[in-house]
């Protein structure tokens, strides 16, 4: 291994830094912005060119078939900023659009970004990421000694603004701190191109560009957290309406110029809040004792759950705030491969090495986003889910899909409300701390969920709907979806057979629906349409008599109108026939896999066709641990005799 200098590593970091450090005048600063007029930037300028920075991909839903179906025909923006983060699509759209309007000096600019949604849908994670963002943006040039760490061309006096912003190509919004308005006036002499400007980078711990502000105690407010105090200390050394006597080390004071944050915001009683009317407006805020108004330049962010929201909206004497805030919607993710994504990554920031069986995350993700589906007059819970999650779903019998901005009409609430993604990781943690094999399986996962959901503190018809999610639905799909592995297991090409019997159902409901003949590829015969054929495909989904036309019918109709739209056409693309060809399938290896399966003894035949099945199944994700625990859990639930 190449030996590490650790003191060469600490040096050149030292020597990197060196160059950040900064120590001049105003006038050395004036022509540093005349070169590069950006280092003048406003807060919301910066944030914008924080979240756009990395790299931005605009998406042509009609490009991808799943996206369109989710999306629509709307533009789909995804920020490589926001990459880690799945489901909220829209939110983070809204959020990169704020900025956007606010950097140009819009409205937005002068109003207060607020994240709301159920618990652990994301909004700290969101707030959490701006935060740390601003952390790793280049420092900015202040006044040097400045606690509000303010721009240096507050000093420029405003009969000379006009002049100075056509030469350096900016526009000076502000004006100076009480603090630095004294020291240029008694240590500078007014002489403003000599006040000394320096480099400051941002910090959450140090708090420099990020304040925060927890929810307050009602019966102790104090607006100090926001704005400052009076240093009691030295009023006796100075009069009260001395700058030298303020203290200006709130969360505003120290956001300045960067982000300030309001934890649970409207958990605070309302006159907390007034600080913000002043802030987003008029861009000020109040000086502690009797001084003036200070010019505040940052990005006012706050979050909350939306009880507390709904709570606050109803007072009208609130309209003040509420007319100063831009609302975006977190909710909780409605896709199910989104869902996993989000449980994957926990997992890979996590030190947890156990091995996890195939569908174990998927099926805990099905469980939490059909506790947040809205029950729908159209469709069951588990189309529903499938549909949100971009498959294409048909209704038999016709060649209608269903639309997915139909479901979403229905259910305007939709996703703010349900089981949360802490509560579902919770339930993984638990299954993997409970692991004997450090492997761990769907079985053992729904078994856990079904034990944490009985402990829930929910109505009871509410935790009844959850529970019959787990005990019946996720169960149901989850025994199909074994199945359907272990038949994959035992026919190696299964993707292929399914392909050639699509392909042949599809030429003989052709020549069935059009009366022709149909030409056999390999000698040219001319033959009827094989009808048993057929029937035995239809049959798998309850398809008989007078609607098998129909039904071939429908299919052809559907095909055709993919190829005339340049889609695609597999055996996935009709959802009723997939399931057919499936069932098909599955019913012609089932009694074999199960006589293989449940054999206690096997005969030397069927231990090599059991052998060669696992080997299969572990090439496919399992270990040998939760191989043995499916398979006998196949054995006793899906081939009963």
């Amino acid at each position: 291994m190449t030996r590490i200098d650790f003191a060469d590593l600490i040096k050149k970091d030292r020597d990197e830094r060196q160059h950040q450090h900064f120590s001049g005048t105003l006038l050395d600063y004036l022509e540093i912005v005349k070169k590069n007029p950006q280092v003048a930037m406003l807060a919301h300028q910066r944030m914008q060119q924080l979240l756009t920075s990395r790299g931005t991909e605009v998406i042509n839903t009609d490009e991808q078939p799943r996206l369109k179906r989710v999306f629509g025909t709307e533009t789909l923006k995804r920020y490589a900023f926001f990459e880690d983060f799945f489901g909220i699509d829209n939110s983070i759209m809204k959020i990169v659009r704020y900025f956007h309007a606010a950097a140009m000096k819009g409205e937005e600019s002068r109003q207060v970004l607020y994240l709301v949604g159920p618990v652990g849908a994301g909004k700290s994670s969101l707030t959490e990421a701006l935060k740390q963002a601003l952390e790793t943006s280049p420092p900015i040039y202040v006044l040097q000694g400045c606690p509000m760490r303010e721009e240096p061309l507050h000093l420029i006096p405003k009969h000379l603004r006009p002049r100075f912003e056509a030469l350096l190509g900016v526009k000076i919004e502000g004006d100076l701190c009480p603090v630095c308005r004294y020291r240029l006036k008694n240590d500078y002499n007014g002489e403003f191109e000599l006040f000394p400007v320096t480099l400051s980078e941002f910090s959450i711990r140090s708090r420099k560009g990020v304040g925060v502000v927890p929810p307050v105690d009602p019966n102790n407010q104090d607006t100090s957290v926001l704005s400052g105090s009076v240093d009691i200390s030295k009023m006796d050394l100075y009069p009260e309406d001395d700058p030298r006597v303020l203290s200006l080390n709130g969360a505003f004071n120290v956001g300045n110029r960067g982000l300030v944050e309001f934890i649970e915001v409207f958990k605070n009683d309302v006159e907390y809040l007034h600080t913000m009317i002043t802030a987003t407006q008029e861009k000020s805020i109040p000086s502690p004792g009797k001084g003036s108004m200070i010019y505040f330049d940052g990005v006012i962010l706050a979050h909350s759950n939306e009880a507390e929201w709904n709570k606050f909206k109803s007072d009208h004497t609130n309209e003040a705030i509420l007319d100063r805030i831009v609302k975006v919607e977190v909710p909780y993710c409605l896709e199910l491969d989104e869902e996993v994504k989000i449980y994957r990554k926990l997992l890979n920031n996590s030190s947890f090495d156990a091995h996890i069986a195939p569908q174990t995350i998927e099926m805990a993700s099905m469980f939490a986003i059909l506790t947040r589906l809205a029950p729908s007059t159209k469709v069951d819970p588990l189309t529903k889910l499938k549909i949100y999650n971009g498959e294409e779903i048909v209704e038999k019998g016709a060649s209608k899909k269903l639309d997915i901005f139909e479901l979403r009409e229905e259910a305007s609430r939709e996703g703010m409300s349900g089981i949360s993604t802490r509560f579902i990781m919770k339930a993984i943690d638990t299954v993997l701390s409970e692991s004997e094999n450090n492997c761990i399986n769907p079985i053992a996962m729904l078994d856990t969920l079904i034990k944490a959901t009985k402990e829930l503190s929910l109505a009871e018809d509410e935790k009844k709907r959850y529970l019959g999610f787990l005990q019946d639905t996720i169960k149901k799909e989850y025994n199909k979806t074994l199945e359907k592995e272990v038949t994959r297991a035992f026919i190696h090409s299964y993707q292929e057979q399914a392909e050639s019997l699509f392909n042949n159902y599809l030429d003989h409901a052709e020549a069935f629906i059009n009366s022709r003949k149909i030409k056999d590829s390999s000698t040219g015969e001319e033959l009827e349409p094989d009808i048993k054929f057929l029937q035995s495909i239809e049959e798998q989904i309850g398809i008989s008599g007078t609607a098998a036309r129909g039904f071939r019918q429908d299919i052809t109709a559907y095909m055709f109108s993919l190829l005339r739209s340049g889609a695609a056409v597999d055996y996935c693309c009709y959802e009723p026939l997939k399931e057919a060809i499936e069932k098909k399938l599955t019913t012609s290896v089932r009694e074999l896999s199960r006589i293989v399966t449940k054999s206690r003894v096997r005969d030397k035949d069927q231990s090599g066709k059991y052998n060669v099945m696992v080997e299969e199944m572990k090439r496919n994700g399992y270990c040998d641990h939760c191989c043995n625990v499916v398979l006998k859990y196949a054995a006793n639930n899906l081939w009963k005799d």
